[in-house]
């Protein structure tokens, strides 16, 4: 059995299916590991939620942020006003359906024998790994249980942007889905830093990458993630981007994952779509 860990599809359906052809895929016995932004901005958000769906366990994705921007507009929350490609999964047969499995996938994922974690975008750089996993859980049992509809009502705002034990209530959960969903850079006093996007080399700011915050106590730990298509597929110590800009005429990477051997990548080319 081979796990494939696949960066943003963002809808680029056909781009997917080129390069589980090219992995030679089979359901029958590979694994694939998605990081997450399943839909939006592509032409073909439906489908690929659909194939996704369709895979039952072999595939797991993690949420993303274009996917709780979905759920949110599925509970009325319209105040970003931007539906983006998602209106023809709004109005689809199929949509509760999809919504409901799409509001049970987790926000973290550990592979304890491959040795490898996934998450969307990031990590606070106080969390050790079983407070990062711990944090996954907490809200995963929002997005699943009888507050779903209203915490998609509140989930937007980019504060607090310092990690401390004691927050609680919203604040603490908008912390949470924003180093999981949104996260990319760090102050160096370890604050996150949302507003930055850009590549590492163009920052003039002084906030840093969150993985190259001095002391993070995940240090160690493999950690896959993908949100930062200015970075691009990249491999650095223990971590890897595994976004590298399939909507935005990049390529869409999968990874295959070897315990003891480095993790070999495969990608196809994508046209650009913007």
């Amino acid at each position: 059995m081979s796990i494939y860990a696949i960066g943003d599809i963002q809808g680029c359906y056909d781009e997917l299916q080129r390069l589980l052809e090219k992995i030679r895929f089979d359901p029958s016995k590979d694994k694939l590991w998605f990081a997450g932004d399943l839909v939006n901005r592509g032409p073909k958000s439906l489908q690929v939620l659909r194939f996704i769906k369709s895979l039952g366990d072999r595939a797991v994705t993690v949420l993303g942020n274009h996917d709780l921007h979905l759920l949110a507009l599925s509970q009325g929350n319209r105040s970003l006003n931007k539906y983006g490609t998602l209106k023809e999964i709004l109005d689809a047969p199929d949509k509760l359906e999809l919504i409901e499995w799409l509001r049970h996938r987790p926000m973290m994922v550990h592979h304890p024998k491959k040795g490898y974690s996934m998450v969307h975008a990031g990590l606070a750089p106080q969390w050790d790994m079983a407070t990062a996993m711990a944090c996954a859980r907490e809200l995963e049992t929002v997005l699943r249980g009888a507050k779903f509809s209203k915490f998609c009502q509140v989930m937007y705002g980019d504060k607090p942007d310092l990690w401390s034990d004691d927050l609680n209530g919203m604040e603490r959960l908008r912390f949470i889905t924003n180093c999981f969903t949104r996260l990319r850079y760090c102050t160096r006093d370890g604050r996150i830093s949302l507003n930055d996007n850009g590549a590492p080399e163009e920052q003039r700011n002084g906030v840093i990458p969150w993985f190259d915050i001095p002391g993070r106590p995940t240090k160690k730990e493999r950690i896959l993630f993908g949100h930062w298509s200015t970075l691009g597929y990249r491999q650095t110590a223990n971590v890897c981007c595994l976004d590298s800009g399939c909507y935005w005429g990049g390529k869409l990477t999968a990874l295959r994952l070897r315990k003891k051997k480095p993790p070999e990548p495969h990608q196809v080319s994508c046209p650009l779509k913007g």
